[in-house]
């Protein structure tokens, strides 16, 4: 099993672009190793996951979905994931489960 480099350079170009664009207060209760993501459809719902999740696959198709529906410049200004918070924790917590 191996990981996708486009997806994890894609990732890390949100997660820069979030982290430039957010206060400093916003980041501050996310751990080393660690990012913030948002969930949801009408209610946005933060996330803090590990960054290992970043090697998974239906992780990086979610990215890929992420990217296509909202591209880098996202008015939130942060990593915003496209599915419901239900199905996003529901996937993480396979992740956890694998590992």
């Amino acid at each position: 099993m191996g990981f996708r480099l486009p997806a994890i350079k894609s990732a890390k170009q949100k997660l820069q672009r979030s982290l430039s664009k957010g206060s400093s207060t916003a980041t501050a209760d996310v751990p080393k190793g660690y990012l913030a993501v948002y969930v949801g459809e009408s209610e946005m719902k933060r996330v803090v996951i590990p960054i290992s999740y970043l090697n998974h696959s239906e992780f990086q198709n979610l990215l890929s979905q992420s990217e296509e529906q909202f591209g880098f410049d996202h008015p939130m200004g942060c990593l915003t994931i496209p599915c419901t918070a239900e199905v996003f924790v529901d996937m993480i917590s396979r992740f956890s489960g694998s590992s």
